[in-house]
């Protein structure tokens, strides 16, 4: 298996765990409001990039990577301010996620980068 394979498969199982955390915790594990709270709806951006990261579409994850920011800062403001221990902890295990996630799509975005990068330099100089 290639190694950009492997970071694109990480990025979609990283992805798809965020997902399912983000549904699990707002609805069973750690709701804002017994019984299950609208935050569940967080995850649907999420959705949109699902299809796109699963086919290893450049563009797609391109602004994937931008918006799972958007769910890391999340995490890191509920783990530092909420006061129950496991909706402390899932928030961390959700910024941990997103932290794989950036990671192996950057890995995977990267020889791709260069690549164009170096043809547009090779364009330049004729």
């Amino acid at each position: 298996m290639k190694k950009s394979s492997l970071y694109a498969y990480g990025a979609t199982t990283s992805l798809v765990a965020i997902i399912m955390l983000g549904i699990v915790s707002e609805i069973w594990l750690a709701p804002l409001r017994p019984g299950g709270s609208w935050l569940v709806l967080k995850v649907v951006p999420l959705l949109f990039a699902l299809r796109g990261v699963i086919k290893h579409d450049n563009y797609t994850m391109q602004w994937a990577s931008m918006l799972i920011l958007l769910y890391f800062t999340e995490g890191i403001v509920r783990a530092m301010s909420d006061i129950l221990p496991l909706s402390s902890h899932l928030a961390f295990l959700q910024a941990i996620l997103c932290l794989l996630f950036f990671y192996c799509v950057l890995s995977y975005l990267r020889p791709l980068k260069k690549a164009a990068k170096d043809a547009a330099s090779k364009n330049c100089r004729k």
